[in-house]
């Protein structure tokens, strides 16, 4: 937003789908990267996926009617991302995805399948990185439509990274694992999520490990009695002190797509407990390595890890904090003067 914001031919309009609308997850978020308050809110909240995509296409419809945009900009693979393209697709409005590109390769993950959906209805593509133009290409996608741009959450790292470095972490240990784990296959089935935390609760006699609980995993902890003694178990936290974490850690256990990419950045070593990536520059390149939810190998990487035998990272080409300015170059150059972008 703040690199169209430079351009005087683009009008932007800013749509808040409300899909994530827990205060520390998405009223802070707009705080701390100086999003301007949403000029439209459609408040769709939570709900199956059949519930969510149909509220935010029913509520999106008259806004881009109402707008007559000549753009609309959707990000990510969220519900909101494929309902919001599917709309302006049969309005016949053009569709910018930004992180174009990306595939697990996975179609159990409905992220994927918003993905798909998402790319072969948009009419410019914005990717991260080069496997991402590979997939689109193979995917029938016309090469002219095709612009990698590099990573716009790297270009959000890298802005507020002295911010986040500033931050007192007063109260944390000097080492520890940080952990984050919200995906349907690891929390919702009580074995996995039970192999998981006693996992971490063995770790947490080495190292001490803190953990961020969303707020679908904290319940799932407490239906399945899920012992987590000795975890440091903390309330979600805002992205400028989640990411003062990040830095600091020693290691890094995820399933977060988003984190991959952070920790690939930050060079800090990460575990990922899935057994695919939409993102495999971070595993091919950077510090990342998938474990499934193997915990065997949970356990190996992590030794090798304290022993301090960690793999060395590098961040991939055009993650240097100006793909935003990439983009909105492009928008500029298509002559649009009217751009909605969705959230």
């Amino acid at each position: 937003m703040s690199a169209l914001h430079k351009r005087s031919n683009v009008i932007q309009t800013l749509v808040h789908t409300g899909q994530h609308y827990d205060r520390n997850m998405s009223d802070v978020f707009f705080e701390q990267l100086g999003i301007p308050a949403p000029d439209v809110n459609l408040d769709v909240g939570s709900g199956s996926h059949a519930q969510q995509t149909a509220e935010v296409m029913i509520r999106f419809e008259p806004v881009v009617l109402e707008k007559k945009p000549d753009l609309v900009l959707v990000y990510g693979d969220v519900n909101s991302t494929m309902a919001a393209a599917v709309v302006c697709s049969k309005l016949l409005i053009p569709v910018g995805h930004v992180e174009a590109g990306l595939r697990s390769f996975d179609r159990t993950m409905p992220e994927e399948i918003n993905r798909l959906i998402t790319d072969q209805l948009a009419n410019l593509l914005f990717t991260p990185s080069e496997d991402g133009d590979r997939n689109l290409v193979r995917e029938g996608i016309c090469p002219d439509k095709i612009h990698r741009v590099g990573n716009v959450m790297i270009d959000s790292l890298v802005q507020l990274l002295p911010m986040a470095m500033k931050c007192k972490t007063n109260g944390f240990p000097q080492r520890y694992a940080l952990v984050t784990l919200h995906r349907p296959s690891n929390v919702d089935d009580s074995q996995v999520l039970r192999r998981i935390v006693e996992c971490m609760v063995g770790l947490s006699s080495e190292l001490e490990v803190v953990f961020p609980v969303h707020p679908r995993t904290r319940r799932r902890i407490s239906e399945f009695g899920t012992d987590a003694t000795n975890l440091q178990l903390l309330e979600p936290m805002p992205y400028v002190e989640f990411l003062a974490l990040q830095a600091r850690a020693s290691v890094v256990i995820t399933d977060s797509g988003g984190i991959q990419e952070e920790t690939t950045y930050l060079g800090v070593p990460c575990l990922t407990l899935r057994n695919n990536t939409e993102r495999p520059i971070t595993t091919e390149i950077g510090s990342n390595i998938l474990v499934g939810n193997d915990t065997a190998k949970l356990r190996s990487e992590l030794s090798k890890i304290l022993a301090g035998n960690t793999k060395k990272g590098a961040i991939p080409p055009l993650w240097d904090g100006q793909a935003s300015e990439r983009i909105a170059n492009i928008v500029a150059r298509e002559g649009v003067p009217n751009a909605v972008l969705r959230t």
